[in-house]
C-alpha cells in the first residue's frame, strides 16, 4: 500500500492551517503566502516501475478531484520524469493554491474570513494596540463577533475614568450588564493591558479572581459572620450578624472566649456561652481575621473536622493568633466516634509546625492512614453533648479566659 498524496492529504492540510490561524494571521501581518505550494509525495522512479498503473491511478485520481471542484486556482504542479522502462511521464509533485479565495472556498472559511476582516476594519483603526492580540488570537476575534462594539465601548469608558472606583454594577453604559462584563472578564483583561496607560492597572492582581482591583473597581467586601452567645451582650437584640472584616475589627465587647467552627450548622446551633461568641464558615478564610487585633486578646477554641485538612486551618490559625487551642479535634473524641468515620476527598501532607505534641501526633497518624485511608471525622457527626459539655462554662475555663 503506497503512501503518496491525494487531494484528500492536501485538503485536511491546507484546513488544519486554516484552522491553527496561519491565513488569518498572514491577513493581518501583510504576508505573501500565495500563491501557495503544497509538496506532494509521488512515486519514486523504482515505484514507477514497478506500479506504473498504479501511479496512473493516483494521477487520475488528483486529476478527477481537482476538475469536480472546478477551481481554476487550484492546479496540479507536473515534473518530467525519464525512465528508461515506461519512458517519458510527468508526474504532479505539488498543488498551487493561486490565490486566498482559492484557499477560502476549498475549506468552505469564506463567510469567517469576510467576518474576521470586518471586525478588523471595524476596531483595529481605532485600537491599533489590540492588533498583537489579534493575531494571537484570530479565532477568538469571530468568536466575540458579537462583543466587539462593546468591548470598544467599556474600553472608551475606562480609558476616560481610569481607576473609576465603583462597582461592577455601576457601569452605566448602553447595552452593557454586569453580566456581560462578569463572562468576558479574562478577554476583557487582554484588551485593557493593552489599551489603558500603566497607571491606570495595578499589576500586582491577575486573573479574573483580581479583575476588579487590577482597574481600579470597588470588590465586594470582605466578611465575617458570627454569633453572640451571650444574651447580655447583644447588639439592640441582634444575635446573628454577617458584617464586613474592618467592622469587625472594631467590634467592642467585653468578650472573654472566642469560638471559631469551619461547619455553618455547628455555629448556628452552638449552645450559649457567657462572655463568648462565635465565628463560623471561614474554612480556609481565617486569613481575613488576620488583621483583627482584638481578637489577639481573648481566648480562642477552634474547632474543625478531624482530618488533614482541619488540622492544617488549625496551623493557619494560631500563624495569626498563637493562643488558639483546639476543641474536640483529638484521638479519643475520633476513636469515641468510629460509627461516625468517612473519607477526606483530598488529604493534605505538609508540614504543620503549630501543631501541639497530641495534635501533631494524631495528624501524622492520618497521614499514614494508620486508622483507615484518608480518614475524616466531619465535625457535625460528633454528639451534640459533647460540645454542650465542653462550651459550659468551668471555673477553670473562666481563669484560663481571664488571662
Amino acid at each position: 500500500m503506497n503512501d503518496w498524496t491525494t487531494f484528500s492529504d492536501v485538503k485536511k492540510r491546507l484546513l488544519g492551517e486554516w484552522q491553527k490561524g496561519l491565513y488569518l494571521r498572514g491577513f493581518l501581518q501583510h504576508e505573501e503566502l500565495f500563491p501557495r505550494r503544497i509538496s506532494l509525495k509521488h512515486p519514486s522512479g523504482r515505484e514507477l516501475n514497478q506500479l506504473f498503473a498504479e501511479v496512473k491511478t493516483w494521477i487520475d485520481g488528483l486529476k478527477n478531484d481537482l476538475q469536480k471542484l472546478n477551481q481554476p486556482g487550484l492546479q496540479l504542479e507536473y515534473h518530467e520524469v525519464e525512465n528508461r522502462v515506461v519512458g517519458r511521464n510527468m508526474l504532479p509533485i505539488a498543488m498551487i493554491v493561486a490565490s486566498r479565495s482559492d484557499l477560502l472556498r476549498l475549506v468552505k472559511a469564506e463567510t469567517q474570513f469576510a467576518l474576521f476582516q470586518k471586525i478588523c476594519e471595524q476596531v483595529l483603526p481605532k485600537f491599533a494596540g489590540w492588533h498583537s492580540w489579534f493575531v494571537a488570537n484570530p479565532f477568538l476575534v469571530i468568536e466575540n463577533a458579537g462583543n466587539w462594539l462593546r468591548f470598544m465601548a467599556v474600553t472608551d469608558w475606562l480609558k476616560a475614568r481610569p481607576r473609576p472606583d465603583i462597582y461592577l454594577r455601576q457601569l452605566d453604559l448602553a447595552g452593557i450588564d454586569t453580566k456581560f462584563i462578569e463572562g468576558n472578564k479574562k478577554v476583557l483583561s487582554e484588551l485593557f493591558d493593552l489599551a489603558l496607560p500603566d497607571s491606570a492597572i495595578n499589576r500586582e492582581f491577575k486573573g479574573i479572581s483580581g479583575f476588579e482591583q487590577r482597574y481600579g473597581f470597588r470588590v465586594k467586601p470582605v466578611t465575617v459572620r458570627f454569633r453572640i452567645l451571650d444574651s447580655g451582650l447583644t447588639i439592640q437584640g441582634l444575635s446573628d450578624l454577617q458584617i464586613k472584616i474592618d467592622e469587625f475589627a472594631r467590634l467592642r465587647l467585653p468578650l472573654r472566649m472566642v469560638f471559631i467552627t469551619e461547619n455553618e450548622i455547628n455555629g448556628l446551633a452552638f449552645p450559649p456561652v457567657p462572655g463568648a461568641i462565635v465565628i463560623f464558615g471561614l474554612g480556609y478564610g481565617l486569613d481575613r481575621l488576620a488583621a483583627v487585633d482584638w481578637l489577639k486578646t481573648v481566648a480562642i477554641s477552634y474547632w474543625g473536622d478531624i482530618d488533614t485538612h482541619g488540622f492544617a486551618m488549625l496551623d493557619q490559625l494560631r500563624s495569626y493568633f498563637p493562643q488558639a487551642r483546639s476543641m474536640l479535634m483529638n484521638r479519643a473524641t475520633l476513636l469515641a466516634n468510629q460509627e461516625f468515620w468517612g473519607t477526606e476527598p483530598k488529604p493534605v501532607n505538609r508540614d504543620l509546625p503549630r501543631l501541639t505534641p497530641d495534635e501533631q501526633s494524631l495528624y501524622q497518624d492520618l497521614i499514614a492512614n494508620s486508622f483507615a485511608k484518608s480518614l475524616r471525622l466531619e465535625q457535625e457527626r460528633i454528639s451534640y453533648g459533647l460540645l454542650m459539655a465542653l462550651a459550659k462554662p468551668s471555673p477553670a475555663r473562666e481563669k484560663e479566659s481571664s488571662k
